[in-house]
């Protein structure tokens, strides 16, 4: 009785917490860059002499997909998206290092190269500045070329390129903000073979219907869950009523 009471119990308790995951995969199945979650549960047994038949379903890991999303053409010279395994690098205003697939840029008002969420590129020799009234090009490299829109207009000036890293997948942890960051900290190293596609954005990988028919067997198994736990109860009631009318 007490391993059902507590496997259905927390798998109930677990399985909500799944549904929540699986929900904000939905909700960022549009979102530029976005990678889907994973949720993963165990049965873990309760190490204690007083309570040896109990179990509990526990969250046994997160993971993260990384699957390349679709790419989607733009024709903006501020949108870059990685080609194949990489990450834009981001300066975060702790000094340490983030990561993104989201390369929908744009220029603040002081001339930072920066994402839609404020926080600014990093670029070969920290964050990119760029000087007001220039057409803007990104090579694949990452490049970044500027040739100005008035006076001496076949003249090309090279203002910087933008870090794109490749760190192992199994390093990346995902943070509240969205971003992923190296699980022990630090920098990744500049992956020279990256290569970006100007005027493109990366989609969500998410698969709508998967996550769609999976939100729907979550359900059956929460419902499934809770009649566990009803069946206990009767059993538990039935017991009780032998006990009495001995």
């Amino acid at each position: 009785m007490d391993k059902l009471i507590y496997t259905a119990m927390t798998g109930a308790k677990e399985l909500f917490g799944r549904q929540a995951a699986v929900a904000h995969n939905l909700a960022n199945a549009v979102t530029t860059g976005f990678r889907a979650e994973e949720h993963r549960l165990r049965a873990v047994p309760v190490v204690s002499q007083a309570l040896p038949t109990r179990v509990f379903a526990v969250e046994a890991s997160i993971a993260d997909d990384f699957t390349p999303g679709p790419l989607t053409h733009t024709g903006r010279s501020l949108d870059v998206a990685v080609q194949g395994q990489g990450w834009i690098a981001l300066a975060m205003p702790d000094g340490s290092e983030a990561y993104t697939r989201n390369g929908s840029l744009e220029v603040n008002v002081n001339g930072v190269l920066q994402t839609r969420g404020g926080v600014p590129v990093q670029g070969d020799g920290g964050p990119i500045s760029i000087p007001p009234d220039n057409e803007i090009t990104i090579s694949k490299d990452g490049v970044i070329s500027l040739k100005s829109s008035s006076g001496a207009q076949n003249v090309v000036t090279q203002v910087g390129t933008i870090k794109v890293a490749n760190p192992a997948e199994a390093d990346l942890v995902r943070g509240a903000d969205g971003l992923f960051r190296l699980r022990g900290g630090g920098a990744a190293e500049a992956d020279p073979g990256a290569q970006l596609a100007s005027g493109f954005l990366e989609g969500s990988n998410v698969n709508v219907v998967d996550q769609l028919v999976s939100m729907i067997s979550l359900a059956r198994q929460y419902e499934t869950q809770l009649k566990l736990l009803t069946t206990a109860e009767q059993n538990d009631r039935s017991a009780a009523q032998l006990l009495a009318s001995r």
